[in-house]
C-alpha cells in the first residue's frame, strides 16, 4: 500500500485509547519506596521519614502489573499494530519515553492510568529500514489527581530490502544531565560527579546532590579499579548485539593492555551468542556502577572479584566502558582498599 493510502488510516487511531484503564496493585507505600532508593543508591531525606514523597522517578513503577500483569491492549492498539504489519512494516525496536513529573506521590494514595495512541508519524526512512514511529501516552493520576504522564515510542518499520538489519546495541540515552558522562567515556575516561559543597562523589550522573542537595559539582576520573559487588548471568532472549561478551580472553592482561590507561579499545567480536554477566561494579572510589564483566566466563564471575576498566567498542560509533576479571596474580593498582583510603583521606583534607 502507498504512503498515500496508508498514512491516514495510521493517523486515525491518533487520540484512541491505547490500553484498558487500570489501578496500580499497591497504593504509594514506603516499602517499595526504600526498597527503590537502596537498589538506586540514592540517599535523598525527602524519601524518608513521616513526611516522605517517593522519588518521581518511580512513576511508571505505581503502574506495573508484575507476574499477574493488567487487563490488556484496546481493540484499536492491535488494529493499528496488525494494520502496520500487514502492510510489511512487522518489526518493531523501542526508541525512547518521556516522563513529566506534576506533583510529588506520597504514601497511602491510590494510583489509576490509561493510555491514548498519541501520534502516529509519516513514513521515515531510518538506517534499520522505512517506517512509522508510534508514540503512546500515559496519564497517571494519585487519588483521581494528575500527577505525571509517561510516554513510550516505537518504530514499526519494514527491514531494508535484501540485508538483515545489523545487529547494535541499545543507544545510551545522552542529556544535559549525563553529557560529560559520555564525554569522558569518548576520551576512555570514566567520570565520577563530585558535589561541590559537601565533597560526596556520585554515580549514575544526578543533577543535585543526594546528601546536601547542592546543584554544584565538579568531576574525577575513577582510577579505574573495582570488585564484582554483584552480579547476574543473563540466558535469554539471547540478544546478538551483546555477542562476545562471554568470551575469556586473557587471563594475565596488564593495566597497560587496555582502557584508561592509554591502549586502544577492546573490540567486540560478534559468534553465536550465548550467557554473558551484568555486574554491579564497586570503583575504589566507593560508587558502584553496571557494566559488563569480561575475561572469563559468564559461570566463573563471583562477587568480590577484582575487575579493571576498560572501553569496548561495540560498534563503529559506540564505545562503553566495561570491566576485565583480573584473576588471582594478575593484580590491580592496588588494593581497592588503599584506594578507597586514599580518596577518603583526599576527601576529608577537603573538607568533604
Amino acid at each position: 500500500m502507498s504512503e498515500d493510502g496508508l498514512y491516514p488510516l495510521l493517523k486515525a487511531y491518533e487520540g484512541r485509547s491505547a490500553s484498558i484503564p487500570g489501578a496500580g496493585k499497591d497504593p504509594v507505600n514506603g516499602p517499595m519506596i526504600r526498597h527503590w532508593c537502596e537498589a538506586m543508591g540514592d540517599r535523598n531525606p525527602a524519601y524518608e521519614g513521616p513526611d516522605a514523597i517517593a522519588p518521581p522517578t518511580m512513576l511508571q513503577a505505581w503502574t506495573m502489573g508484575g507476574l499477574s500483569g493488567h487487563p490488556g491492549r484496546t481493540g484499536a492498539h492491535d488494529e493499528l499494530f496488525a494494520l502496520l504489519d500487514g502492510a510489511g512494516f512487522a518489526a518493531v525496536v523501542a526508541t525512547d519515553c518521556e516522563q513529566e513529573y506534576l506533583c510529588p506521590l506520597r504514601p497511602g494514595q491510590r494510583i489509576s492510568f490509561d493510555s491514548v495512541i498519541e501520534t502516529v508519524s509519516p513514513r521515515k526512512r531510518t538506517k534499520l529500514g522505512a517506517g512509522y514511529f508510534v508514540t503512546t501516552m500515559m496519564e497517571i493520576r494519585a487519588d483521581g489527581e494528575l500527577a505525571g504522564t509517561h510516554r513510550f515510542r516505537i518504530l514499526k518499520y519494514a527491514p531494508s530490502a535484501g540485508q538483515k538489519p545489523r545487529p547494535r546495541r541499545p543507544r545510551p540515552v545522552v542529556n544535559r544531565d549525563n553529557a560529560g558522562f559520555w564525554a569522558g567515556v569518548a576520551e576512555h575516561r570514566l567520570l565520577i560527579q563530585r558535589c561541590a559543597s559537601c565533597g560526596q562523589l556520585r554515580f549514575p550522573w544526578l543533577p543535585g546532590c543526594g546528601g546536601c542537595g547542592s546543584a554544584e559539582w565538579d568531576a574525577v576520573e575513577a582510577e579505574g579499579a573495582g570488585t564484582v559487588y554483584s552480579y547476574v548471568v543473563v540466558h535469554h532472549p539471547r540478544f546478538p548485539a551483546f555477542d562476545g561478551l562471554h568470551d575469556a580472553g586473557p587471563d594475565d592482561a596488564g593495566p597497560d593492555d587496555a582502557g584508561p590507561d592509554g591502549a586502544g579499545p577492546v573490540e567486540g567480536s560478534p559468534d553465536e551468542g550465548g550467557p554473558y554477566a551484568v555486574g554491579l561494579i564497586e570503583l575504589a572510589e566507593g560508587v558502584r556502577m553496571v557494566s559488563n564483566v569480561i575475561g572469563v566466563p559468564y559461570d566463573e564471575v563471583r562477587i568480590g572479584m577484582p575487575v579493571r576498566l576498560e572501553f569496548m567498542r561495540a560498534d563503529e560509533d559506540l564505545e562503553l566502558p566495561v570491566f576485565r576479571a583480573r584473576r588471582p596474580g594478575a593484580g590491580c593498582h592496588g588494593p581497592v582498599s588503599d584506594v578507597k583510603r586514599a580518596v577518603a583521606g583526599e576527601q576529608a583534607a577537603a573538607g568533604g
